[in-house]
């Protein structure tokens, strides 16, 4: 029998959310990907609860038993309550009534296997009572022991209750997936059009947590072949995200989904197609333009600082093929806390105007050049000489 671990049941924090559902006369499951993580022995952080109790019952119930209910999401039956200073969501049982490929309108079940059947993946839909004991109603305990991302059901009806189901297959199967479904991949490919009725800000989501997965190129990969990924990013290149992603393991780097975007959309804007914040759009500008001026790590870190110059470092590294210099880390920190020793009062005498804005810009340039090695008077003789050029 199948069974989750004892000492994530034995939480406190959760036994009294659960004791409180119960003393209802409910039963409570842990549901989804607590339950999912818990048995391939990865971390478990946010423990989703199910429950035939409707979300009133759930507020009250958590309100008699000293605990705080938050009406999160109750209009879809979610309720979190929030227990040992930590959230708990706990969702009423549901079924669909109406779906446009966006968004679902549900209905409160008492029934388990209706709730499974409206999920999206098998391995998602593993439920586990207070005892640990699995309840498995659409057969996900063998996809999960096989790594088989698959839907509940029909693929293409699952795809079709909501467009996103398509990024989160792909998201899924690089996070979780050794072998996805045949079925499951033609669904994604014929109706990867859908997924332009949807929200660009949910598809950036999607795409910054499929590209922060540990090793994301078969999955980007699979996007390309069904079309999917030339649809939301024109011109993407799983080619170069392969070799990026090489680099990094040899460097012993963590991944990275702005240095992996920057890798895979090459000199492509890609700020408005995934609706990145400004100072996400900034990066990848930066990144994008440092590559094509081969920035050197000194300049690198004293422009971008340590943590995306080492994005630079490896993009560059992955497209030329040669390593950074083995002390490429150090170099990039000591050029990120590095302060150009001239200033605009120490010119201003001389020069005004445009023509002190490139006197800087040549001091800085050389003391760059120089490994931040060159003293003051150097730089500032190569400043003057720079501002009386340009304006004699």
């Amino acid at each position: 029998m199948t069974r989750l671990p004892a000492r994530l049941l034995a939480d406190p924090a959760l036994v009294a959310v659960l004791d409180a559902i119960e003393a209802g006369g409910q039963r409570a499951y842990l549901v989804g990907g607590a339950v999912r993580n818990a048995l391939l022995g990865q971390r478990v952080e946010d423990i989703d609860i199910a429950t035939g109790a409707h979300p009133s019952e759930v507020i009250r119930l958590a309100e008699a038993a000293g605990l705080r209910p938050v009406p999160t999401g109750i209009e879809h039956g979610t309720v979190t309550v929030v227990s040992g200073h930590r959230g708990f969501e706990v969702t009423t049982f549901r079924r669909d009534v109406e779906t446009d490929g966006r968004r679902a309108v549900v209905a409160f079940s008492d029934r388990l296997d209706e709730d499974a059947q409206r999920r999206d993946f098998t391995m998602n839909a593993l439920y586990a009572d207070r005892a640990g004991e699995i309840i498995d109603p659409v057969g996900g305990l063998p996809d999960l022991a096989a790594r088989r991302l698959r839907f509940v059901g029909d693929a293409r009806l699952r795809i079709r209750e909501d467009y996103l189901r398509i990024l989160r297959f792909f998201r899924f199967f690089a996070c979780y997936g050794r072998e996805a479904d045949p079925q499951a991949v033609a669904a994604c490919a014929a109706l990867k059009d859908g997924l332009l009725r949807i929200a660009r800000e949910r598809i950036g989501v999607e795409m910054k947590k499929l590209l922060s997965a540990s090793d994301p190129v078969a999955s980007v990969r699979l996007m390309k072949e069904t079309g999917v990924l030339d649809l939301l990013l024109p011109g993407a290149d799983a080619a170069a995200l392969a070799r990026l992603v090489r680099t990094e393991a040899l460097a012993g780097m963590a991944p990275g989904w702005p240095r992996r975007l920057a890798a895979l959309a090459g000199a492509e804007d890609v700020a408005d197609a995934l609706r990145l914040s400004r100072a996400e759009a900034r990066q990848q500008v930066l990144l994008r333009d440092g590559l094509a001026a081969d920035w050197s790590l000194d300049r690198a870190g004293y422009r971008m600082g340590a943590e995306a110059g080492a994005d630079l470092a490896l993009l560059r590294a992955a497209r030329t093929g040669a390593a950074p210099a083995p002390d490429w880390r150090e170099r990039l920190a000591a050029a990120a806390r590095a302060r150009l020793p001239v200033t605009a009062a120490d010119l201003s005498a001389q020069l005004q105007g445009p023509a002190l804005g490139r006197g800087l810009k040549a001091a800085e340039d050389e003391w760059i050049a120089s490994g931040f090695t060159l003293p003051a008077a150097a730089l500032i003789d190569a400043a003057l000489l720079a501002g009386e050029e340009t304006t004699g």
